[in-house]
This record gives C-alpha cells, sequence and structure tokens, in this order.
C-alpha cells in the first residue's frame, strides 16, 4: 500500500493552496501529474498481481471442492456396487482433503477482498487523473490569460508613461510661448519709452520755438506802442 501514500497525501490536500505556493501553476499541476501517473503504473502492476493471487486461490478452492464432489461420487459408487471397504476408503480421502477446504476458503476470500479494494483504488486513482487532467486545461487557461493580462498592463504602463513626457512636453512648450509672450512684452515696453522719449524731445523745442514767437510778437507791439506815443 505504500505506492498510494503520494496519491493519498495529494488527494487530501487542497490542491489550489498547493498551487499558489507554486512559482508556475502550469508547471506544478504537470508534476503532480507526472507523480500520479507513474503511480497509476505502480496500481496497476500490484493491482494486477494481488488479482492474478485471487484467481490462483479460487482456483485451488474449485479444486479442492471437485476433489471432495469426485471422492463423495466413488464412495457411492463402492456402496452400490456392495464394496464398503472401498466406500470407506474414498470417505477417509474425501475427509483428509476437506481438512484444506477452509483454509483454502479464508485464502480466496482475503484474496478477493484485496482485489476488490486494489481495483477500487485503482478505477479512484484514474478517475482523479482525469479530473486533474480537466482542471489542468482550466488551469492552463487561466494562466493564459493571466499572462494577456500581465502585458495588458505592461503596455498600458507604457503608454502611461508617454502620456506623461507628452504633458511635460506640453508643459515646455507652453512655458516657451509664456516666454515668447514676455519678451514681446518687453520690446513692446522698451519700443514705447523711446517713442516717448522722442517725444518729449520734440515737445521741449516746440516749446522753446513757441515761446521764441511769443516773445519776439510782444517786442514788435511794444516797439509800435513806443512809436504811437512818440517816445
Amino acid at each position: 500500500m505504500g505506492i498510494l501514500t503520494r496519491f493519498k497525501d495529494i488527494m487530501a490536500a487542497n490542491i489550489n493552496a498547493l498551487l499558489d505556493k507554486a512559482e508556475d501553476p502550469e508547471k506544478m499541476i504537470d508534476q503532480y501529474l507526472r507523480n500520479l501517473e507513474s503511480d497509476l503504473g505502480k496500481v496497476k502492476a500490484e493491482t494486477a498481481s494481488i488479482m492474478a493471487e485471487e484467481t490462483r486461490a479460487k482456483r485451488e478452492l474449485d479444486e479442492c471442492n471437485e476433489e471432495i464432489a469426485k471422492y463423495q461420487a466413488y464412495a457411492e459408487k463402492a456402496l452400490k456396487a456392495g464394496n464398503e471397504a472401498d466406500a470407506r476408503a474414498f470417505l477417509e480421502k474425501k475427509q483428509n482433503v476437506s481438512k484444506k477446504l477452509a483454509t483454502l476458503q479464508q485464502n480466496y476470500d482475503m484474496a478477493a477482498a484485496n482485489a476488490a479494494k486494489m481495483r477500487q483504488m485503482h478505477d479512484k486513482l484514474v478517475k482523479d487523473i482525469n479530473s486533474l487532467n480537466d482542471r489542468r486545461d482550466a488551469i492552463r487557461a487561466k494562466v493564459k490569460v493571466a499572462k494577456t493580462q500581465q502585458r495588458l498592463n505592461e503596455i498600458g504602463a507604457s503608454v502611461t508613461g508617454a502620456s506623461n513626457d507628452l504633458s511635460a512636453f506640453e508643459r515646455m512648450e507652453e512655458k516657451a510661448n509664456r516666454m515668447l509672450d514676455e519678451a514681446n512684452a518687453m520690446a513692446e515696453l522698451n519700443s514705447s519709452e523711446a517713442d516717448s522719449d522722442i517725444a518729449n524731445l520734440e515737445a521741449k523745442y516746440d516749446e522753446a520755438s513757441s515761446v521764441s514767437a511769443t516773445s519776439s510778437a510782444v517786442d514788435d507791439e511794444l516797439a509800435a506802442l513806443k512809436a504811437q506815443m512818440g517816445l
């Protein structure tokens, strides 16, 4: 029964919990299945051996019963023939053979019970392996989906990074535009200051000309007034 130890341990444990501890669930379930299939080969060999023992025990039991029936029949024939001594001899032989019957029956019953248990274990192992094969396909499908999702997450992270870079580029562009606007504003202010200086300078000379013209007119009017008064 030692060959079923691994099988019993695995089936008694929570397979999903074991797989959670594995780095690669797909490889882990494959390894479990390889172990179970190896055990199945041993179980088959052991089951065949025990079934052969059952067959041998059954054959020996049948042969004993046939031998008992044979001597019984010979004893009856001897009595019918009037040979009581011969009948006694056959009955003695029958009794000697019958002494083995209880042991042979016990051997057969034990062999039959062992064979039944082994066939039951064999059938359960085959069923569980088939079940795990189906679950392996489901696990592989889940792992494939998970890996695809991981790739999508990585791509999404890359796109997010690119978006961040684009946002940074837009900020730099905005900063450049602001610098250009400030430079243009400064140029405009500088130009306005230069024009103001020229205007002030022009006003200075325009005012001087105006004062000079006014002064000249006053002098002319004063001279004319003096002439009129005879001064």
